[in-house]
């Protein structure tokens, strides 16, 4: 249905066509950027699964270390071992940009000595495997974090520019097609009524000019 109060006339028709011809490139852009954050949305979530099940098999690996270590000290003399930490790690907040899109980067600068803090002869083995091996996992749960992070961002603007895809396709375009069609068939209603009159009067003038 066209718009109300749309003026049929052929100055507006001109100005709408125009509108038409920039919507259409303007869905064509945002169409061929949707596609592609799609594309690296699925990269990203192929490496975060990749990179999560590495991490889950690490993890699961180090924690029955843990409970081994666990069975053979108490609590309270788990909690005075590890009370000191065992290596340094420096964090600074950074950025990158994916498709126009600032993600966080995370910048560390890791201690790569591991500093085992508690003494050797009231501890077992197990719980510096869990200390040196989880240490050595802390890079990848870096990585992994900022690529989710990545990952929940572009899916939020993948999902912003779908509707305004979806906003100018399925309603913009439309209605403008909609009023072109409208505006064209006046157009062509009233050139035909011109014409009419003017066979009408030429009629009329040669019937007066007949007598």
């Amino acid at each position: 249905m066209p718009s109300q109060n749309i003026n049929p006339t052929r100055m507006e028709l001109m100005r709408i066509k125009k509108q038409l011809s920039t919507a259409l490139r303007g869905h064509k852009l945002l169409k061929d950027k949707q596609d592609e954050m799609v594309r690296q949305f699925m990269q990203l979530i192929n490496t975060n699964r990749s990179l999560r099940l590495e991490i889950e098999k690490e993890m699961s690996e180090i924690s029955e270390i843990f409970q081994t270590a666990r069975l053979k000290m108490s609590y309270q003399g788990i909690m005075e071992s590890l009370i000191v930490p065992s290596s340094k790690i420096d964090l600074e907040l950074g950025h990158k940009t994916i498709m126009n899109i600032n993600v966080p980067k995370l910048e560390y600068s890791l201690d790569e000595h591991i500093d085992l803090t508690y003494g050797f002869a009231f501890t077992p083995s197990e719980l510096d495997q869990s200390v040196l091996r989880l240490s050595k996992l802390l890079p990848k749960l870096i990585e992994l974090a900022e690529i989710e992070k990545a990952c929940d961002m572009l899916s939020s603007e993948i999902e912003k520019t779908r509707r305004r895809v979806n906003a100018i396709e399925y309603v913009m375009i439309p209605e403008m097609q909609e009023n072109i069609h409208y505006i064209t068939m006046k157009l062509e209603d009233n050139e035909r009524s011109n014409i009419i009159r003017l066979m009408k009067s030429k009629d009329i003038i040669m019937a007066k000019n007949g007598n």
